[in-house]
């Protein structure tokens, strides 16, 4: 109970004053799950720090409407496996950019034996937006190149953490997972102009990367799903939906109730047992 009441705290307390001063809270989200290999790793990094690095980006944060964009990044991998590399930062001019490139310049990887539990890692960025400045815009960046196969999934990280008024993009790295496409289009992606980008293989990750960061940071649409006009993708590569979460067992079914309490309270200090 006390544990339970404590989370509720958390996810209702935020530590910035409410203002009409910042259009974008982006969350990214990094994948290190087991099927990421240490060079790969390297490239998803580095890759991630050029592209904020590009002079195109810069422009795009720091000109590319009125306010500011606010930042923050962590790895995800299994269950309760998050680490934040930056935490909520104000991008208000070259220096804020610096400090976050940096802060990916240093970072090390947190995990590399734990599966794609992306439920969890969605459910973190819900506990990061809860304590994010007061944005126009809210959108959680995932990068991932494996399907979910722990714990629950998307749809019911939707269902259950506060996200309804959340954009959720897609970085897909292809490689030996067929069907990574297909799920990120149609589990992981919600919400207003949502899209999927594609890196085809870790080689490609900056190149990419610095496209979604361009589409998304100016809000760019490319295309409307049919029937979804808040959604978007290439509507050329459009398929039919298909079910992608693991068969669950029984106690999975309600761990997106028990892990809302224990993620929100990772970032107080309260191990998730």
């Amino acid at each position: 109970m006390r544990a339970a009441l404590l989370g509720a705290a958390v996810w209702a307390m935020g530590a910035w004053p409410a203002t009409a001063a910042c259009r974008l809270a982006l969350v990214l989200a990094l994948d290190v799950s087991s099927s990421v290999d240490a060079g790969e790793y390297e490239l998803q990094r580095t890759g991630l720090a050029g592209a904020l690095d590009a002079p195109e980006i810069r422009h795009a944060i720091l000109k590319g409407g009125e306010g500011d964009v606010a930042l923050a990044i962590y790895e995800w991998s299994g269950r309760y496996k998050q680490k934040l590399l930056l935490d909520w930062s104000l991008l208000r001019g070259h220096g804020d950019i610096d400090r976050a490139v940096a802060a990916l310049a240093r970072a090390t990887r947190s995990e590399s034996e734990f599966p794609t539990a992306m439920g969890y890692g969605l459910g973190y960025a819900a506990s990061l937006l809860a304590r994010a400045p007061v944005c126009t815009r809210r959108v959680i960046d995932v990068s991932g190149d494996g399907i979910n196969n722990e714990g629950f999934g998307p749809h019911l990280a939707y269902r259950h953490f506060p996200l309804e008024d959340v954009t959720v993009n897609g970085l897909v790295v292809l490689g030996d997972a067929p069907e990574l496409l297909d799920f990120y289009r149609n589990e992981v992606i919600r919400g207003k102009n949502a899209f999927v980008e594609v890196a085809r293989g870790y080689d490609d990750y900056r190149r990419a990367m610095s496209r979604k960061l361009f589409r998304e940071i100016n809000d760019i649409m490319l295309g409307a799903l049919p029937g979804q006009p808040g959604r978007s993708i290439d509507v050329a590569d459009l398929v039919g939906p298909v079910a992608f979460d693991p068969a669950q067992r029984a106690g999975d079914l309600v761990d997106p109730v028990r892990a809302k309490d224990a993620l929100a309270l990772q970032r107080v200090g309260v191990a998730a047992e």
